[in-house]
């Protein structure tokens, strides 16, 4: 009962001043299932907390600007809080609420050709076809924060592809594209039998959180509602602890 209460209390928060200030359309009754602009690395486990929402996902830095140019939504799920936030400081979304954590590791070829063993052994490959993400994508961030705290940015210089979003680079190496890429721990499954990880030092992961956010002018608020008692529910918790993700104090 505590949690259900902790849950309604997040809602009214959600819903906050936008709610009355949204148009009348959107506090009509559900007509359908959420439409959800979810982070990349949200692909496996969304279905597992609502199989009836409708999700596109991609790089938060691309949803994000969907959002600016117009896109109809109801909640927008970012892989960074940089994202959330940007849209509530320009009236796109209501209060951000933070529903998840992750962390990052190295994923390789099963084969492993390059023969890495560790982060720093990408810098002592002249060989070597790295694949990340943009700085703009929080993987591509986050990636570059792990290698500024290892002192390894260096290693940038051997990318030879620049992804969209992390699925991008879980394919790219999963299917012996490239020999290494950062990617969230969560994406590892989907790939398991095609890739081997490596992890680092605990003081260079990245704090990466995620962030829900209502739309400040929802396509359907109750919609929205919904969704967020799913994702915020014990049963969503749940969802997301089996699908490898964290959860935030």
């Amino acid at each position: 009962m505590r949690r259900l209460a902790t849950v309604a209390a997040t809602l009214v928060a959600l819903a906050g001043p936008a709610a009355a200030a949204a148009p009348a359309a959107t506090a009509r009754g559900t007509e359908g299932p959420a439409t959800i602009l979810a982070a990349a690395s949200l692909t496996e486990v969304l279905p597992q907390v609502d199989d009836t929402a409708r999700a596109s996902f991609g790089g938060s830095n691309q949803l994000a600007q969907q959002a600016r140019h117009g896109f109809p939504f109801d909640v927008f799920l970012s892989a960074s809080p940089q994202h959330t936030q940007a849209l509530f400081a320009e009236g796109l979304v209501r209060k951000p609420v933070a529903f998840a954590t992750n962390s990052l590791v190295l994923i390789v070829p099963r084969r492993n050709p390059a023969r890495l063993a560790t982060v720093g052994d990408l810098a002592k490959r002249s060989r070597l076809r790295l694949v990340v993400a943009g700085p703009k994508v929080p993987i591509g961030l986050y990636t570059r924060e792990v290698l500024k705290r290892q002192g390894l940015l260096r290693v940038l210089r051997k990318t030879v592809s620049l992804e969209p979003d992390v699925k991008g680079i879980v394919g790219k190496v999963a299917l012996g594209e490239a020999d290494a890429g950062f990617v969230y721990a969560t994406d590892v499954r989907a790939v398991a039998s095609s890739v081997r990880v490596i992890r680092f030092p605990r003081r260079a992961q990245p704090t990466v959180i995620y962030e829900a956010a209502v739309a400040a002018q929802p396509r359907d608020l109750e919609a929205a509602q919904a969704f967020l008692i799913a994702l915020l529910g014990a049963d969503g918790r749940r969802a997301l602890r089996r699908a490898g993700f964290g959860l935030p104090d």
